[in-house]
């Protein structure tokens, strides 16, 4: 794997590059072939609590965690867990898709005799369902209408692209703005 490490409010040393790519190495034991596209890992000091967030590009899906903590080895080994966790349960996932209707073979290696099981089968349950009209709006608009309302995410029409977008407010208490690629 290939890692772009970064620090923010945080210097990253050696030691603390080496740690981090050793850690999120173990991963590779999950795929037949190590991802090819670059695993990003940003660390971060916010509120006194060292944040380590990882985003694993795949074929299909992303893999992406954060994990904060005192200590930012500490940080560092619960993201991994959080990561292993996701891989087995989208593994589970893939080989049920296999098994039903055929899917991606090549993705995830086969241990031989192990069965993984979703740790929480009503992980993905969908208990309501919304409908609203959107109305075109500035970005500046959306995130007052959802500070308005109380709401951590806010769907609107972006009068500027007339796509639909989502603003949300960041842990670090910022904002954030989803847009579909182009």
């Amino acid at each position: 794997m290939k890692f772009n490490i970064r620090g923010e409010n945080i210097e990253v040393t050696e030691a603390l590059r080496d740690h981090v790519e050793k850690k999120l190495s173990r991963l590779e034991r999950y795929f037949e072939a190590p991802p090819t596209s670059e695993v990003s890992v940003t660390l971060s000091v916010v509120k006194g609590l060292q944040t380590i967030e990882v985003t694993i590009p795949l074929t299909g899906f992303m893999l992406r965690a954060e994990e904060k903590h005192a200590d930012l080895y500490a940080s560092v080994d619960l993201v991994v867990d959080k990561l292993e966790r996701q891989i087995r349960k989208a593994k589970t996932k893939a080989n049920r898709k296999i098994r039903q209707e055929g899917g991606i073979k090549d993705l995830f290696r086969v241990d031989q005799g192990v069965t993984y099981v979703l740790e929480d089968e009503d992980d993905f349950e969908l208990v309501r369902t919304k409908q609203f009209t959107l109305k075109p709006m500035d970005i500046e608009e959306a995130i007052l209408q959802m500070n308005m309302v109380g709401h951590s995410f806010f769907v609107f029409a972006n009068s500027d692209t007339s796509e639909v977008n989502v603003v949300y407010k960041r842990n670090d208490g910022k904002y954030g703005l989803i847009e579909p690629a182009r």
